[in-house]
């Protein structure tokens, strides 16, 4: 083959006139549908002349020729037509010769073609030159190294190409490729041909084109890898470096070409972001050393790269580093790029390098890392004073790694030492590095960099809590300098929190000890507000691992001290300074819980705090909490040290994780001996305030009588538990004679008295709870037999107490239900008080759990069907508390029954299915659906409530609870609202926690049994069905619930599509911050239980038809009571009794839409309140027993009060506090009778009328009462209020000579007299 003949067959392509143009069309064609498997391998052929140099799907044994053919088919362009000509001429070639058509055949015939192309005497056209080394980069990957080593002649022949001057870039890349491939596949090549290789390869690293160049840099990176450590890896690294060094030195010479040389050392430079991490260590100093050079131009297109290079270089392990020159260029980055002048973008980049480049040096060579540091942190600290966020961000973070990294303790100690062996004019002439690292630190506090102080006490607070107590050495000036901020105005200074933060670091690092005597509380000072009252917050928050003697010897010192102050004041008649003192007393108290967090000499100070405690304990009775507080900290921190519990080191500070980290067992064994020895008195003393106190606020006498029971020794306790059973019986028995002489007719008990024997029996009861954790079997058997008779007290406040301390054993004790079975069986048969039913409710569950884990059928059929209908009754309970614990029960049972590490499995959960009459019912669903055989609507409602809880929480259920639907649709064909409301909330649910291929199975039931309803009933519930028929659309599609929908409902699928629609609209109009509002508050919701919000009446409900139907958000009513109606039902009634009148909002542009039931009721709630705050704008009248009207002249008057002793103020009718009145009267009363409301009696005149000028007082005013009306957005409203002044100028003409206290009176008894003429003819007119 002659480059003639191939010239011409390229020739004739270009032109479009070759003959067999059409037949070579249809071959490539039928090869394309042969080989389409091996579409994606070609691919990049279709848009460049190369491909990658690795193609796996490159055919070996197949027809290599045919394939390219079939896939340049369809190319038009002119360097894909000589490819095709090209490969169509050696595929003829090879034909002719009997060869296989196979790349490695292809590869010889290439090879051998471009030799013959490059040894002829002119140089060879590009246009046959490159499709010839295209088709080489294509082969070389599925060639063996020995054929390709073999004679060096595919080497030689990419050489040749690579030195043509007029090859296009095409064509160099897919001869780059070629080499790369070469120089990572074959070994044992020459060393001439290696150098020259590697010479070359370079020479492409700055070439003008820049696919090129990155070819060449990727090339150069591969051949880095593969050759690292031999000395092919050092040759080409000293290259690498000398080449960077020429330009380098080129960029510097003559100004003719200093701009040349400035280009190729650009182009060096991004090739090194790639290969100096990869390079030796020798040549990479080299490389190092010309860039401390470039970074002194400080030009910004010079500094990035070479900062991309050290970073590459810091964030590669595997590299060589060499210390001494990276430290060197880092510090000269930081001194350069500091500056304001500097931009954004190097200053974050070269922060980001210190933090990197500094953590990799110290981590190689601390020693040389030490010394450069604190020329780091100044470069640092002027980048945050910069202008710029993201480097103030940038630089903030490299100073907290930094500390963190590169401050490690014998750096400290050594400072420590230096310290303490010199004085303080050595010390000011050669600081330590802590110090100037600290000054540098506390630089930051200057009002120079006020405007990112919140950042600077960012660095502050990491250095303090690294340093730990020795921050005292070196930080003790920047605590001062922080106190002193707590003086600066709040509109200067909007870092309160943060300052509070780092004060706090500083507090937990130092301890209090220190930290007092730097910054004092100044108790002593005479003026009270010179007292440092900001630092108790702090010192209460961030006080850990202090000394208790500290607390003994100072802080007790202290309070003793400013009792006694107090008690001076007071005797003085300073009341007011009295309280101040007192306050600041508690404040002292309120720092011993902090004191007692992991203190570090609890085993030798505890014995002297305890003594204190004691008396404080008895003697001051506002500190009781703080101390028993602090003593379940002490208890419990050392209690799980000595058990192996680990705290979590994630959330805690690093005060905190120092603080724990000092103990361990051994230490906190000791320390729970000293408090096991202080016990008995601790107990004894605790327990007689127990016994005393008629409330204990929040628990904390009681449990920390508990704590020290579980340490006490077991004499102690016994001794405490015998003397308590006593005291009860003595009690029980003053009980029961009381009750005798209240059945004779002689009440003798007044249970409001707390000490009457109903209050005493429940105190001891509450104390046998504390003591139950140090009891042993014995002692709970005993206590489970005093429990016995009071479960079956009449009076309810004792059953309470006696279930919960039931249940408190059972929960403890693990055997105790086996053992006493029988027993516990036979007392939960009998009925409880209402306010004792939680507490049974647990009770019943460690039965009911019990139950799961026996085997006997029997015994779990006969325990579960006596016990489980009182825990579904439970259900409908008035109480909130004890209906969510019902349900809480319910569900805990049926995972006690699922547990399968405890017993419990599938077969026991399915295996209650004979007692009910349901097919393919779980146990779960099962023993709740047995209720449903009951009469009673209470019972029906309550059991498909619970069937609707577990369907929630198990969704194993779901399958099984549509077997419910038939008897669902029954049941809301019963006129009963209690019933009606059970099953449409079993339908949400199922609706709700469904898959959708679920309720597309039963859609056409339900949708036809929610709209089946019995003649009357059908208004009552139409919200609640419209909501779940929004839920079907919104799971299940509008098309498929009306494919299902009746044809007389199909009004209603149109109404909810409209309304749909009408709402995306209005949120697709509306501007951006508004719908991502709307998105947050629909998409932050939680899917959680809530029975109130799920069974609720419909106008009950605040959720929204396109939200979260399960969200646990809306709040139900807390409370309800059987004899006095809801706020809720009482507006239904009324609006049943007479026509609402609906207001429309005149603002909106939209008119109301009476089928949008959230629009209706907004009017409604609207017109609700107008009237309402209509109707209390008007002061009540005031009627005598006798009903005769209550008129107060000047103030004189005063309201009587019409109590009955007997009756319930609270509660009863016509009280002033009853139910019927609302809580703004209820306020507006109290604010009157108090003395605030405004009656103007000062100015009255004794002798004539008007009022008088008074002697030091404010001149008699007619004043224009505020109206929050004025601040509506709607015009009528502010007119009406605008409209008050005219009244006010009125009424002023028409009182005048009156005194302001007459003007009022008059003004009330004209208002009164109005309202009752039009009561009283509206009377006569009914008549």
């Amino acid at each position: 083959m002659t480059c003639a003949v191939i010239n011409l067959q390229a020739n004739k392509l270009h032109e479009g006139s070759s003959p067999l143009r059409s037949e070579s069309r249809k071959l490539l064609t039928l090869g394309s549908r042969q080989n389409l498997v091996m579409e994606p391998l070609c691919l990049d052929v279709e848009t460049n002349m190369y491909l990658p140099h690795s193609e796996p799907d490159l055919p070996v044994s197949q027809d290599f020729g045919e394939f390219m053919l079939s896939r340049l088919s369809q190319s038009k362009r002119p360097d894909h037509k000589h490819l095709s000509a090209v490969i169509e001429e050696l595929s003829k070639t090879l034909a002719e010769g009997n060869h296989s058509q196979t790349p490695v055949a292809y590869f010889a015939a290439t090879c051998s073609s471009l030799d013959s192309l490059l040894s002829s005497d002119s140089e060879p056209s590009l246009d046959v030159v490159q499709p010839h080394v295209v088709i080489l980069s294509l082969v070389f990957p599925k060639v063996s190294a020995g054929v390709l080593k073999r004679n060096g002649l595919a080497l030689r022949l990419v050489l040749s190409v690579l030195r043509l001057r007029s090859a296009t870039p095409e064509c160099l890349v897919s001869a780059l490729k070629c080499l790369v491939h070469l120089l990572t596949t074959v070994e044992s090549m020459s060393g001439n041909e290696v150098s020259e290789s590697y010479s070359i390869l370079l020479n492409f690293v700055t070439h003008s084109d820049g696919k090129v160049r990155k070819l060449a840099s990727s090339c150069l990176r591969d051949v880095l890898v593969k050759s690292s450590g031999t000395k092919a890896w050092q040759s080409l690294s000293g290259t690498i470096a000398e080449l960077f060094q020429k330009y380098l030195d080129l960029a510097h010479k003559s100004e003719a070409r200093s701009a040349e040389g400035a280009q190729q050392v650009l182009y060096i430079l991004s090739a090194l972001k790639e290969c100096l991490a990869l390079m030796s260590k020798k040549h990479i100093a080299t490389v190092i050393d010309g860039f401390k050079i470039l970074l002194i131009t400080r030009d910004a297109f010079i500094a990035r790269p070479v900062i991309d290079s050290l970073n590459a270089l810091c964030l590669n392990t595997a590299s060589e580093v060499p210390v001494e020159a990276l430290v060197e260029v880092l510090y000269h980055a930081a001194v350069l790029f500091s500056a304001p002048e500097t931009s954004a973008d190097a200053m974050t980049s070269t922060a980001r390098l210190l933090k990197v480049g500094m953590m990799r040096a110290f981590n190689l060579n601390r020693d040389i890392c030490v010394v450069k540091l604190p020329g780091v942190f100044n470069g640092l600290k002027d980048i945050i004073a910069s202008e710029h966020e993201e480097a103030i961000f940038a630089a903030t973070d490299a100073l907290k790694s930094l500390i963190n990294s590169c401050i490690d303790e014998s750096l400290i100690r050594e400072s420590v030492n230096g310290i303490r062996n010199s004085n303080l004019e050595a010390r000011k002439s050669s600081p330590t590095v802590i110090e100037k690292l600290c000054a540098t630190v506390e630089s930051l506090l200057d009002y120079k960099y006020h405007a990112v102080w919140d950042m600077a006490f960012q660095v502050v607070s990491t250095m303090f809590d690294k340093l730990g107590e020795d921050a005292s050495y070196f930080m003790r000036k920047t605590l001062e300098d922080l106190s002193d901020m707590k003086d600066l105005p709040d509109e200067d200074f909007p870092y309160t929190k943060q300052l509070h933060e780092c004060v706090g670091s500083a507090l937990g690092a130092m301890g209090p000890e220190t930290f007092l005597n730097i910054v004092r509380l100044n108790l002593e000072a005479s003026d009270l507000s010179e007292v440092n009252v900001w630092l108790f917050p702090i010192l209460k928050q961030y006080t850990v691992g202090g000394r208790l003697s500290f607390f003994t010897e100072y802080i007790s010192r202290m309070i003793e001290t400013m009792s006694q102050k107090a008690q001076q004041l007071k005797l003085q008649g300073l009341t007011s300074a009295s309280r101040s003192v007192d306050s600041l007393v508690y404040s002292l108290w309120a720092m011993l819980p902090s004191f007692c967090n992991y203190p570090v000499d609890t085993a030798e100070s505890f014995a002297d705090l305890g003594r204190i405690l004691c008396g404080a304990l008895q003697s001051q009775a506002e500190t009781r909490g703080i101390i028993c507080a602090s003593l379940n900290i002490l208890i419990q921190q050392n209690k799980e040290v000595v058990e192996g519990k680990e705290m979590p080191v994630s959330d805690a500070s690093p005060a905190m994780v120092r603080a724990s980290g000092r103990y361990n067992s051994d230490i906190a064994a000791a320390n729970l001996k000293v408090l096991r020895s202080c016990a008995p008195k601790l107990l004894d003393v605790l327990s007689r305030i127990f016994h005393e106190s008629s409330k204990d606020d929040g628990g904390s006498v009681q449990s920390a009588i508990g704590n020290l029971a579980s340490i006490a020794e077991k004499k102690t306790v016994s001794k405490l538990l015998f003397k308590t059973l006593r005291e009860l019986l003595e009690a029980t028995k003053t009980a029961i004679a009381q009750d005798e002489s209240s059945a004779s007719g002689m009440d003798v008990d007044n249970i409001a008295d707390k000490n009457s024997s109903s209050n005493l029996r429940a105190r001891l009861f509450d104390l046998l709870v504390s003591l139950l954790p140090g009891l042993d079997g014995q002692e709970v058997d005993t206590v489970f037999s005093s429990l016995k008779p009071a479960m079956q007290d009449p009076k309810g406040k004792i059953q309470k107490k006696a279930y919960k301390v039931l249940s408190v054993i059972l929960k403890s004790s693990d055997g105790f239900v086996s053992k006493h079975l029988e027993e516990l069986l036979e007392l939960m048969h009998n009925i409880c008080h209402v306010s004792a039913k939680r507490h049974k409710l647990d009770c019943l569950y460690f039965l009911l759990a019990h139950a799961s884990k026996t085997d006997d059928l029997k015994a779990r059929k006969d325990i579960v069907s006596s016990f489980l209908p009182e825990v579904i009754l439970a259900l409908k309970e008035v109480n909130k508390k004890t209906r969510s614990r019902a349900y809480d029960v319910l569900v805990q049972i049926g995972h006690a029954y699922a547990d399968e590490e405890n017993g419990g499995d599938n077969e026991k959960l399915h295996g209650y299915f004979n007692l009910v009459g349901f097919v393919h019912l779980c146990y779960k669903l099962s023993q709740v659906v047995g209720c449903l055989a009951g009469e009673k609507p209470q019972m029906i409602s309550a059991a498909v409530k619970g069937v609707a809880r577990l369907t929630y929480e198990f969704s194993d259920l779901i399958a099984s609870a549509y077997n419910l639907l038939p008897s669902t649709f029954l049941l809301l064909q019963r006129r009963n609202k209690e019933i009606t409301k059970a099953n449409l909330g079993l339908l949400k649910v199922l609706v709700a926690k469904s898959p959708v291929e679920g309720l597309h199975a039963n859609l056409k039931s339900m949708v036809e049994g929610l709209l089946k309803w019995p003649e009357g009933t059908k208004n009552l519930f139409k919200a609640k069905v419209r909501l779940l028929l929004e839920m079907l659309i919104k799971k299940c599609g509008t098309e498929a619930v009306k494919s299902v929908m009746p044809e007389e409902h199909m009004k209603l699928l149109t109404n909810i599509r409209k309304v749909k629609e009408r709402k995306e609209k209005k949120y697709a109009a509306a501007s951006e911050m508004s719908r991502s509002q709307h998105s947050k508050e629909t998409s932050s919701k939680v899917s959680r239980w809530n029975d109130t919000k799920i069974f609720s009446d419909f106008d009950d409900e605040d959720e929204d038809s396109d939200g979260d139907y399960m969200d646990g958000e809306t709040h139900g009513r807390s409370k309800a009571s059987s004899l006095l109606k809801s706020k809720a039902s009482a507006l239904r009634s009324k609006k049943s009794q007479r026509q609402s009148h609906l207001e429309v909002n005149e603002s909106d542009d939209e008119p109301l839409d009476l089928m949008d039931r959230y629009k209706t009721r907004s009017a409604l709630r609207s017109s609700e309140l107008r009237k309402k705050r209509k109707a209390d704008s008007d002061e009540e009248a005031e009627f005598d027993e006798e009903g005769r009207l209550i008129i107060q002249e000047g103030g004189k008057g005063k309201r009587k009060e019409i109590s009955d002793p007997d009756s319930d103020a609270k509660s009863s009718k016509g009280s002033r506090f009853s139910a019927n009145t609302s809580k703004k009267n209820q306020k507006r009363m109290k604010t009157s009778e108090s003395g605030y409301a405004y009656t103007g009696k000062e100015y009255a005149s004794k002798k004539a009328s008007g009022d008088l000028k008074r002697k030091d007082k404010l001149e008699p005013y007619a004043y224009w009462p505020l109206d929050r009306k004025m601040m509506s957005r709607r015009p009528d409203q502010r007119a009406v209020a605008v409209r008050g002044m005219s009244s006010v100028v009125k009424l002023t003409k028409r009182l005048e000579g009156k005194s302001s206290a007459e003007a009022l009176a008059a003004t009330k008894f004209q208002k009164f007299k109005r309202s009752g003429h039009k009561k009283s003819a509206g009377k006569k007119k009914s008549k």
